[in-house]
């Protein structure tokens, strides 16, 4: 699972039936150092079956690949990337911070 920010929403004029309620976004997954200083993500982009209805500007974690189809079995959907979570807030604590 990564996180991600969503840039953008993505318009079908055609779909898959089992796809209704829910929309495609557009999110680039994001690095450790661009989460901890709050920059903009520098990745590639990413096309995310959203059915919790994230916003552009939403940090959401991401489950891909076979994973992200399993939250819908036993009938599948066809999608690559699936939006798991909204995330409201990330802590991520400095190196000296960690304890083990």
């Amino acid at each position: 699972m990564r996180i991600a920010k969503v840039i953008g929403t993505v318009t079908l004029n055609r779909w898959h039936p089992s796809l209704d309620a829910a929309c495609y976004r557009l999110a680039i997954p994001m690095a450790l150092d661009e989460l901890a200083s709050g920059g903009e993500p520098a990745g590639e982009e990413l096309v995310v079956y959203d059915s919790l209805g994230a916003g552009i500007g939403s940090l959401i974690a991401i489950s891909e690949g076979g994973e992200a189809a399993q939250p819908f079995l036993p009938e599948p959907k066809p999608v690559d990337a699936y939006n798991a979570a909204i995330l409201d807030s990330i802590d991520i604590p400095r190196n000296n911070e960690i304890t083990r």
